[in-house]
């Protein structure tokens, strides 16, 4: 009887991930306020009805698929802020995070670009946690930066909290182009970055004097 119950229980948690990730799909291609929860349903190939054995609202749904990554992120970002090492080498490891995330929440990354406005425009506070994650990142990148300016890692003469959201802004506008099995892996775009960050696009000898 458990076993029964035990697989019951697990096909069900199943089948409630299978359709987050069709309905994050679909968010992700049309945007969340032009998909209607019929059109998730026909998708999973079930009645409209069906859907709501499982979330009670099209944004109970949004709200999973945003959830799940945001907090995987701030996770990962702990870890690398937990190990102590030097400012540069976490700023690194942060980037390489960042990058990793495109292919596993593509379409989460892709609703945060789309649709951030409307989701806050509801009324209610339920996606007040978007700005709170938002504002618990730029701080761990802010301190980064700032952490190293002050070893003299790096440069004294730029602004910690315009250079994150550069940063920012760089990894999560490649989901708009980046596809999995092209040239570069995430891990290659990674390293690609990284080198620019920190080592410039111009070389010593051909670098332009400072004005």
């Amino acid at each position: 009887m458990r076993g029964r119950r035990a697989a019951a229980a697990g096909s069900a948690s199943e089948r409630r991930d299978h359709l987050v990730k069709l309905a994050a799909e679909l968010f992700a291609r049309k945007g969340f306020q032009a998909t209607t929860v019929r059109e998730i349903a026909l998708e999973a190939g079930i009645l409209s009805g069906s859907l709501y054995h499982h979330f009670d609202s099209k944004e109970t749904i949004v709200d999973e698929v945003l959830r799940t990554f945001l907090e995987d992120l701030i996770a990962r970002y702990r870890v690398a802020l937990d190990n102590g090492s030097d400012p540069r080498a976490v700023l690194s490891e942060m980037v390489r995070i960042g990058f990793g995330t495109l292919e596993a929440h593509r379409a989460a990354i892709t609703v945060m670009q789309n649709d951030w406005n409307y989701l806050r425009s509801l009324p209610g506070d339920r996606f007040d946690y978007l700005v709170r994650a938002e504002d618990e990142v730029e701080r761990m990148w802010v301190e980064q930066i700032k952490r190293g300016q002050a070893v003299g890692q790096f440069r004294a003469d730029v602004d910690p909290k315009l250079t994150y959201r550069m940063i920012r802004d760089t990894i999560w506008v490649t989901v708009r182009w980046f596809r999995p099995g092209g040239r570069l892996d995430t891990e290659g775009l990674a390293d690609h970055y990284v080198k620019v960050l920190f080592d410039g696009l111009a070389s010593g000898d051909g670098a332009s004097p400072r004005p």
